[in-house]
């Protein structure tokens, strides 16, 4: 299966950002059975998140930036931005580190996922 992931980084390396904190999303395709991925684009966004405030209009209005995605990866992620991304099914995970690496752990989790709901 194929999956879109948005992937919150400072430099399309490593998964370092918060949710609201990123004014990039890098947006790979994976698939999920042959465990690789590919680089798609880049989508530049407005930082929702000052301090510890956010406003939840402009959490929803990044949460459908990103609405063609299955997952989001980032580094820490709060209630709100994790509830506007339920909106639009978009699962997000907080899998700091290097992006091939927190891909692979992504991709591994739903694979065994698929599996026990198989049985």
């Amino acid at each position: 299966m194929r999956y879109k992931i948005g992937i919150a980084s400072s430099d399309g390396k490593v998964v370092n950002l918060h949710f609201g904190k990123a004014g990039v999303f890098y947006i790979v395709e994976a698939d999920g059975e042959a465990m690789t991925f590919q680089y798609i684009e880049s989508r530049t966004t407005e930082p929702v998140c000052q301090g510890q405030e956010h406003d939840e209009d402009q959490l929803l209005l990044l949460a459908e930036r990103l609405k063609d995605c299955d997952f989001v990866l980032v580094s820490q992620i709060g209630n709100g931005a994790r509830a506007a991304l339920d909106r639009f099914h978009i699962d997000a995970y907080e899998l700091p580190g290097l992006l091939e690496e927190s891909i692979q752990r992504l991709l591994s989790f739903v694979k065994v996922q698929k599996l026990l709901v198989e049985r």
